[in-house]
């Protein structure tokens, strides 16, 4: 499988990125650990994970995902085989995971070391901040707010901890998720006047109902080497349309967690994603080849995170990823885009 740069932590990574937030709610251990030598013999060789999994998240599961993928990488051999990606969390949403949740140097230290010991490793090769810790829009919601602006721990200080991180070798480089393009640029800024390392990667939401990246965020990604690492490249399945028209499949994502994933259940999301499976049929491919391949193909993706609650998913997104798109569809599908302007934005 192709491997692409994260440039600023020296680690290449393969195009298609093992999500792993259904384990421990969704997914057992020994479905877990199935997943991984499925991944790794299909050349599948980047792992996704973070503190608060699996989702959706919750005091009684918090740190269960780790747990799980540390089982795995006890076994002799395995931790050399992946690039292993962890988060630590933001603050505010959950107060479980600690008593004190915003990001400062002290947090950040204690929450790798916590995510290291779980994940039965003596390093992590990227290390991530799941969310910003000062007010921003994010998961779901474009509209920035400053009557919302609140206290919140320097840019600094949070790349002073990763470069501590970095110096004691327990991480190899840092990303940032759920990020703006202002403080991606700021993480840069500060990381240069700091003689620290740039962040590696942003992990963000993109996929055909939300193309919100390839504005601004695109820009920095470019003028920085910033690539993204997109998270819900299938819009958490509406793209694979088996919610068409109502439908709610039996142990789905949406029908297991009726309040989960509302940016993907808009209508205009909805009708968004039937426009793309009609596209899909149109020229002979599955739902699943349209949405993954639009993905992979960008110039500014590393890689393209995908969860799975069975090998056989698995399966099916392996064998999807690797299609080319002729201009005449990627005019199609820009046709569409122009009609419903990022839905799950």
């Amino acid at each position: 499988m192709e491997r692409r740069p994260l440039f600023h932590a020296n680690l290449n990574v393969s195009v298609i990125c093992l999500g792993t937030m259904t384990w421990g709610e969704q997914n057992t251990e020994a479905q877990a650990h199935a997943q991984l030598d499925f991944a790794m013999q299909h050349g599948i060789n980047f792992v996704d994970t973070a503190e608060m999994y699996p989702v959706p998240p919750r005091a009684q599961t918090g740190t269960r995902t780790e747990t799980i993928l540390g089982t795995w990488l006890a076994i002799p051999g395995n931790r050399q085989k992946i690039v292993l990606a962890s988060k630590v969390a933001g603050p505010g949403r959950y107060d479980w995971l600690r008593l004190d949740t915003q990001l400062k140097k002290k947090t950040i230290l204690e929450a790798c070391d916590a995510s290291l010991k779980r994940l039965q490793t003596d390093y992590i090769d990227l290390y991530q901040i799941h969310w910003p810790d000062r007010n921003v829009h994010a998961f779901g919601s474009w509209q920035f707010n400053s009557g919302a602006e609140r206290d919140h721990i320097p840019i600094a200080e949070q790349i002073d901890a990763m470069q501590t991180l970095i110096k004691a070798g327990k991480i190899r480089g840092y990303g940032l998720s759920n990020e703006t393009s202002w403080g991606t640029t700021m993480f840069c800024r500060e990381a240069e006047r700091l003689g620290a390392p740039k962040p590696a990667s942003i992990q963000n939401a993109y996929s055909l109902v939300n193309r919100s990246f390839e504005g601004d965020l695109a820009e920095v990604s470019y003028r920085e080497q910033v690539p993204l690492l997109s998270y819900s490249p299938l819009g958490m399945g509406v793209l694979t349309g088996k919610y068409a028209k109502g439908a709610m499949p039996k142990g789905s994502r949406f029908q297991t967690f009726s309040e989960f994933g509302g940016r993907y259940r808009r209508p205009l999301a909805m009708l968004a994603s039937e426009e793309y499976v009609a596209l899909a049929k149109k020229y002979g491919i599955t739902p699943l080849q349209l949405s993954l391949a639009f993905v992979v193909n960008k110039w500014f993706v590393a890689s393209a995170i995908i969860g799975a609650t069975s090998v056989q998913q698995l399966q099916q997104i392996y064998n999807a990823y690797m299609m080319q798109m002729p201009p005449e569809l990627i005019a199609e599908i820009d046709a569409i885009s122009n009609r419903y302007l990022h839905p799950a934005a």
